[in-house]
């Protein structure tokens, strides 16, 4: 039902229509839920809630819990782990990291219209910046990665353009640090329809790509189908990525793909066994 009001919503250019489609759907659940008591999902009530009961019926407010805040040891990997597994961590993480960015600017300048006259997405040095940062940050503060996301594509195209959007944001996550309780009431069946919405967006930039050329289409292909398979923007990249190199290296048009193309493949090689690499040193 939250699926189909915010398509229409979306459709009629609605302003908040995101806003609306959570707000109301949580409204809906909280009622249903306050009527039925149908309470959380398991296996003798597999139609229950999947994470969050949408109930009022507790505390708003909590205090945080700041013990992690600066338990972190720079050099406590090299030594658990030894120098080549922590290397290999050090690079997947940034090859991961790096790549889900870049994936993410992409996807939120084509549904912006915010590249400049040469195609290029403007200030990507600051936003590269700003990601390393919150990412330190987040490791530093005990959470998770403090990244871009392509949740954001939804917010730039509701008409996010000048920032401000991510003060907003940002504040309210603040916010959140005391509010979590009330946060906990929106359930996952009320927020999912905006995941669905982020989709329909990125699926929009398929039109630019030339479905006739097979060098280019199959690369493409393999991008768009691995990274909802794999939960991965950057599993997706790297398949786009090895897939074009070794069509162009088999070929025989080895001129017709940059040098960094191989590089970068190259590296996406590694990534993707870097896991089994580890495996294997931790098993030794």
């Amino acid at each position: 039902m939250a699926l189909f009001a915010l398509f229409v919503m979306w459709s009629a250019n609605v302003r908040g229509a995101i806003l609306y489609s959570i707000v109301s759907a949580t409204v809906l659940a909280i009622t249903i839920e306050a009527v039925l008591s149908v309470g959380p999902a398991s296996e003798d009530q597999p139609y229950g809630w999947d994470l969050n009961v949408p109930s009022l019926d507790q505390e708003w407010f909590a205090l945080p819990d700041l013990s992690l805040l600066g338990e972190f040891n720079l050099l406590g990997s090299w030594e658990s782990v030894g120098v080549v597994a922590a290397a290999l961590l050090v690079f997947t993480l940034l090859l991961a990291n790096f790549f889900d960015l870049l994936g993410t600017m992409v996807g939120v300048s084509n549904t912006g219209g915010i590249r400049d006259e040469r195609g290029e997405i403007p200030h990507s040095r600051r936003i590269m910046v700003s990601d390393a940062v919150g990412t330190i940050g987040g490791g530093m503060g005990g959470t998770s990665v403090n990244s871009g996301f392509i949740e954001s594509t939804v917010g730039v195209g509701d008409g996010a353009r000048t920032g401000l959007a991510n003060v907003v944001t940002g504040a309210l996550f603040l916010a959140t640090i005391v509010l979590a309780p009330l946060a906990a009431v929106i359930p996952t069946e009320a927020a999912s329809a905006t995941l669905v919405l982020v989709g329909f967006l990125m699926m929009q930039q398929i039109t630019k790509i030339d479905w006739t050329d097979a060098e280019i289409a199959i690369p493409a292909f393999m991008t768009i189908v691995i990274m909802p398979f794999s939960y991965s923007i950057t599993n997706g990249i790297g398949a786009g990525f090895i897939t074009f190199t070794v069509i162009k290296a088999l070929r025989g048009k080895f001129a017709e793909a940059h040098p960094l193309m191989y590089v970068t493949s190259a590296m996406f090689l590694l990534y993707f066994v870097s896991g089994p690499i580890q495996d294997a040193l931790g098993a030794g």
